[in-house]
């Protein structure tokens, strides 16, 4: 009876311990400091707003067609379907890990030919037979299988930060292709547009040289700066197609099947309110890779209580129950034997083996720590980087609008000069040039300033929810 007593005693105090340590996140990490749960430094320039970011950012476009776009990337991206099943994985894993607590039955049996030995003579024989069951409830009272479990939900956890992560990616993808290939049609639209004026120059200049008012010399600049102009065109129809091809494999297409309705894009869609960004608090709890590495942090260190647990005893209990003799006795009560009770397996470590795994998983715990906080730091970093970008190429782009409309005023007054004979034909070709790199300027800039706006919705890790 004491025995009984002492086994349930010891039983209860080792239930009431788990190995290893209880996962929180840490005081020190850098998702805790004020200043990374502050406001954004760049949060005060004019064109952005502290508001929270919406679910899905690339609705702010009030573009249906890019909406439709990314709706079927989310679904058919071949990225995206292996972070599914990368997922389904860890989640079954999960199950496996669960499973270790339930009570394992162990069924058998067996039947042969007995004979007497150690004599001379070779008697005959008899038939026996053996049939059994048993079942074992392991009680963990060390408390690995429970760690093993959190280690692996939080796996899973990690998992589907993982798979979000890649919804994030593929949404911005999509958005940046659409963009490079709206903003390349703008761009032909803006060199062919200075072509124009150039090729107009050139046949002003080739009737005044037929009237007698003009040179050979005046005629042949007229023609190069027309060949050159001419020349940037098919450089923006390559990038053009790749956009398109770019955008056919995120949304699962093969690139024969690429939306041919962008090619006729005139602009790459604009916001038309301030870009809401939030602050840094916000931005830790939405940001799929800052979750990953905080739930890598969590199974770390469960890991630590998995390798603490082995240096305990493993007790279940459970009992067996069974049938063993001859064949032709089969039914006797004398046959059957049954026992319950406790089974207690250790197996003796190498204490030195032991301490060395659990300080590996200590080791991997603290570099799960740092990695949490760098990824942290990393996020604030791209954020401020991605908004100060942005606002200062909106502020380039004001420049370059005004820049192009002065050198497309001065080109005008030039031609009409040069047609008066007020002025010499190196002052139109000077002003054409001018504006042609004012329009390509301008072009760029526009295509620069909806790649940084995407940058930023990127930095700041929207679009993931379903």
């Amino acid at each position: 009876m004491r025995t009984r007593v002492a086994s349930a005693t010891l039983a209860l105090l080792l239930a009431a311990c788990t190995a290893g340590p209880d996962y929180h996140l840490p005081e020190t990490a850098a998702a805790r400091r004020p200043s990374a749960n502050a406001p954004f430094i760049g949060s005060d320039e004019a064109v952005v707003s502290a508001a929270p970011l919406p679910d899905h950012w690339w609705r702010l476009y009030d573009d249906a067609r890019l909406d439709r776009y990314v709706t079927e990337a989310l679904a058919a991206n071949t990225d995206l379907r292996v972070a599914d099943a990368n997922l389904r994985r860890a989640t079954f894993v999960v199950r496996e890990a669960e499973a270790g607590r339930e009570p394992v039955t162990t069924l058998s049996a067996s039947s042969g030919l007995d004979r007497a030995q150690g004599t001379t003579t070779n008697l005959p024989g008899f038939a026996v037979y053996s049939l059994g069951g048993s079942i074992a409830y392991p009680l963990d009272l060390a408390g690995g299988i429970r760690r093993g479990i959190e280690a692996a939900r939080a796996d899973s956890e990690a998992a589907e930060a993982a798979r979000d992560q890649v919804r994030v990616t593929v949404a911005a993808a999509v958005a940046r292709n659409y963009v490079a290939a709206c903003s390349a049609n703008r761009t032909l639209e803006a060199t062919r547009r200075v072509l124009d004026i150039q090729r107009q120059t050139l046949d002003a200049t080739t009737r005044l040289f037929r009237g007698g008012r003009g040179t050979a010399f005046d005629v042949t600049r007229a023609q190069a700066a027309v060949d050159q102009s001419a020349a940037a065109i098919p450089s923006i129809l390559a990038s053009r197609q790749a956009a398109l091809y770019a955008l056919a494999a995120l949304m699962g297409r093969t690139p024969a099947d690429y939306p041919r309705e962008l090619e006729a894009c005139a602009a790459p869609p604009m916001l038309r309110r301030l870009l809401p960004v939030g602050d840094g608090a916000a931005l830790i709890r939405r940001r799929p890779d800052i979750r990953a590495a905080e739930r890598g942090l969590a199974a770390a260190t469960a890991t630590i209580g998995v390798e603490t647990a082995a240096l305990y005893p493993q007790v279940s209990l459970g009992g067996s129950a069974g049938f063993g003799g001859r064949i032709v006795d089969i039914g006797h009560g004398s046959q059957f034997s049954l026992s319950l009770g406790p089974l207690l397996s250790w197996t003796f470590p190498n204490r030195s083996v032991a301490k060395a795994r659990i300080a590996q998983a200590g080791a991997a715990a603290e570099a799960a720590s740092a990695q949490f906080d760098g990824t942290v730091i990393e996020a604030l970093r791209q954020t401020e980087s991605a908004l100060t970008a942005y606002a200062r190429e909106i502020d380039r782009n004001r420049d370059l609008a005004r820049a192009r409309a002065s050198a497309a005023k001065a080109s005008d007054q030039a031609n009409r000069l040069f047609r008066f004979g007020r002025t010499g034909f190196l002052d139109v070709l000077t002003t054409e040039a001018g504006l042609a790199n004012a329009e390509a300027a301008l072009a760029a800039s526009d295509a620069t300033l909806a790649d940084r706006r995407i940058d930023l919705f990127l930095a700041l890790g929207g679009g993931w929810e379903p």
